[in-house]
């Protein structure tokens, strides 16, 4: 039984992250460019769904470990379906943050929970557990970009976002059929919201307590600090140094295919030889290869820059969403993968407003340098922070 509700739940990551990417990119800063966006806005219309998570992950993390995660995990569903159908109606720049800001629901309530789940399901041998759930989002990371460019690029902006909103109802279909039962019963001493206020803050000093927790935490938020820096700006400097949209969504579909391979391996790998010296190569893989996209034009060679960095990502988010949880209370895992969640997206929000600022005062060469500096800072602090940690 588990493992048909783990295979339905890996299915509805892939509809609900296609339908996702398929909005974020390339065809949202496009479609920001559009509407007379500069580089400054669009980095923050391309991070203002991510700030929604920076308010809303750990907060649902936590709540998860207090309430039945089924009804959390619907409200983050309905989130991916809804407002997709809205985008084409948005002629102002203004509204469209705010739109994003909505949207940024999805993964912020869906995201920490589901991996919660997965940890519940997948008790042994969580890494590649981990890998195989992950691949399956990168999976609509890999296909929401390609089939977004080639949507723009054929049909128009209108059939692109009607398609990611048919994607995401899928999605909550193929939730329903899973028929998953209750996870975590109620455990607050008492009602009321004062009481259930209470049990999140005991569970949030348990985590914030945790040093090793925290500081893996930082670490991956610091790769989503480049993430997002190339998920904004990479359509910006392909469009500009000649190309269309759907290179640069072939560019985003190297990146997330390199990556879904490369998981479930990894995250088998980090049980078996541990997640701290893949999580230390997958940082410094990805630092080099963002420095090094804005000193290339072949498209040639900037697929192979966008393959290297989808494998970066992949060692670093198996090995890590898999280290949390090893190094969690289980009374506690919902928001611990909350406050990981939290500050993934706090780096990832981030990337694109500093490489915005720094893309408009220095260029991409020295924007994209310093980017890649802070993930080598990171891999320092990971280095030193966290001490050797037996694999699950």
């Amino acid at each position: 039984m588990k493992s048909r509700q783990f295979a339905l739940l890996c299915g509805v990551g892939l509809f609900a992250f296609i339908s996702y990417n398929l909005v974020r990119m390339p065809v949202l800063s496009l479609y920001a460019q559009s509407l007379g966006a500069g580089p400054e806005a669009i980095g923050f219309i391309v991070s203002a769904s991510t700030l929604t998570g920076v308010f809303l992950k750990w907060p649902a993390g936590a709540l998860s470990d207090i309430y039945d995660r089924r009804w959390l995990l619907l409200a983050g569903l309905l989130a991916f379906a809804l407002p997709p159908f809205f985008y084409q109606f948005v002629s102002d720049v203004g509204w469209l943050v705010a739109l994003r800001f909505t949207h940024g629901m999805a993964t912020a309530v869906f995201a920490p929970i589901a991996l919660a789940v997965v940890a519940d399901l997948c008790r042994e041998a969580r890494g590649a557990a981990y890998g195989s759930y992950t691949a399956a989002t990168q999976a609509g990371a890999m296909l929401g970009p390609v089939l977004g460019g080639w949507l723009v690029v054929s049909a128009g902006f209108p059939a692109a976002f009607a398609t990611a909103g048919i994607l995401g109802t899928i999605a909550v279909l193929l939730f329903l059929l899973m028929r998953l039962p209750p996870q975590i019963p109620r455990v607050a001493s008492g009602s009321g919201p004062g009481a259930v206020l209470r049990e999140m803050a005991r569970g949030a000093r348990t985590v914030v307590g945790n040093v090793r927790v925290v500081v893996t935490s930082v670490t991956d938020g610091a790769r989503q600090v480049a993430n997002g820096a190339l998920m904004a700006f990479l359509p910006i400097y392909v469009v500009g140094i000649g190309m269309d949209a759907a290179q640069a969504g072939v560019l985003f579909g190297v990146q997330s295919v390199t990556s879904f391979f490369s998981r479930p391996t990894m995250g088998w790998a980090s049980d078996r030889i541990g997640r701290r010296p893949l999580i230390l190569l997958g940082l410094v893989v990805c630092a080099a290869s963002l420095a090094a996209i804005p000193f290339t034009r072949p498209f040639g060679w900037l697929m192979v820059l966008s393959a290297l960095f989808g494998f970066g990502e992949a060692i670093v988010n198996a090995s890590a969403a898999a280290l949390v949880a090893d190094l969690s209370e289980l009374k506690t895992l919902g928001s611990a993968m909350g406050m990981q969640g939290t500050i993934m997206d706090i780096g990832h929000a981030s990337g694109p407003i500093l490489a915005g600022l720094l893309i408009g005062a220095l260029g991409f060469e020295k924007a994209f340098s310093i980017i890649a500096g802070i993930v080598l800072l990171a891999a320092g602090a990971f280095r030193f922070g966290v001490g050797p940690a037996r694999p699950a």
